[in-house]
């Protein structure tokens, strides 16, 4: 009886030996295994068999990508400004065995190497520059960290400035900057709208007083065609009005001549003309010699007839 208990408990001792010697690697793990204290071997992702007593997982390995925040470091700039800035590290364990057995304690390396690389990067640059270069410096530690964590099996996909943190004095005068920096900038709107005015309104009154000029200018112009115009035509009309006399003048004396009269006859008629032309204002005319004659023969005759 006593031999069937021990040959059970045997059994079931194999049994539960036999089941811790069966692993699983789960997705995105590793296991180190290691043979009487020396590395055997790297498991990846299914089941394993480990041989009892003698195999034994070192380490158990997460692939995923990992977030390290950092807590705010103390860095002094090249103008001599202490700040602090905290850091956002992405990294993924490449290599499961230089990951076991490269660093004794991996994220407190990567700390301190972030540390001691962000004062090198921080100390090459002024305080303005490192508030503008956020990008620079992500850059820069990305570089620094991936090749110095290499030998860990570590690469560094992404390094990433959380908080810059200047001194109160710095934030205050940088407060007191950007407000003076923003009453320049509305102090020079105003001015620019207030000159966009001016130069709006000069160009208004220019343009209203060339407009009043060309209008001086056609009605000037205007007046001139009409009063041409008007004299155009009262000389047209002394001209026909002349050319009228001396039509009825023509007439005249054809029709005189038409009518046999002698030359007496036509020097009367001269005389009448010149009676007209005196019209009674002329203070002096002088009459030619064959009217004077004429006059004289009609003196005569006017006593022979009395």
């Amino acid at each position: 009886m006593g031999g069937v208990i021990a040959l059970v408990v045997v059994l079931i001792l194999a049994v539960i030996i036999l089941m811790s010697c069966i692993k699983i690697v789960p997705q995105a793990h590793a296991y180190v295994v290691e043979r009487l204290g020396a590395y055997q071997q790297t498991w990846s992702v299914g089941l394993h068999i480990k041989v009892p007593f003698i195999d034994t997982v070192a380490k158990r390995v997460v692939l995923k990508e990992q977030v390290v925040d950092f807590a705010p470091q103390p860095v002094i700039t090249k103008d001599n400004v202490t700040m602090r800035i905290d850091t956002v590290v992405f990294f993924q364990i490449t290599d499961p065995k230089l990951f076991a057995y490269g660093v004794e304690n991996p994220i407190m390396a990567i700390e301190n190497l972030t540390a001691t690389t962000l004062r090198n990067i921080i100390g090459e640059m002024e305080l303005d520059q490192t508030l503008t270069s956020r990008e620079v410096i992500n850059t820069k530690m990305r570089a620094s960290l991936d090749i110095a964590t290499d030998p860990w099996g570590i690469k560094v996909n992404r390094v990433e400035l959380k908080n810059i943190i200047p001194p109160a004095a710095i934030q205050d005068a940088m407060e007191k900057q950007m407000k003076a920096e923003r009453e320049r900038r509305e102090a020079i709107l105003r001015a620019e709208g207030e000159k966009k005015s001016t130069i709006l309104v000069a160009e208004g009154q220019k343009e209203s007083a060339i407009l009043e000029a060309e209008a001086e200018k056609q009605s000037a112009i205007l007046r001139a065609e009409a009063e041409k115009e008007k004299m155009i035509r009262e000389a047209e009309g002394e001209a026909e009005a002349i050319l009228k006399v001396q039509k009825a003048t023509a007439d005249g004396i054809r029709m005189i001549r038409e009518a046999g009269a002698d030359e007496a006859v036509l020097k009367i008629k001269s005389l009448e003309a010149f009676e007209k032309a005196a019209d009674g204002q002329a203070t002096k005319i002088i009459i030619p010699s064959e009217i004077q004659g004429l006059a004289g023969l009609a003196a005569s005759a006017k006593e022979i007839l009395k």
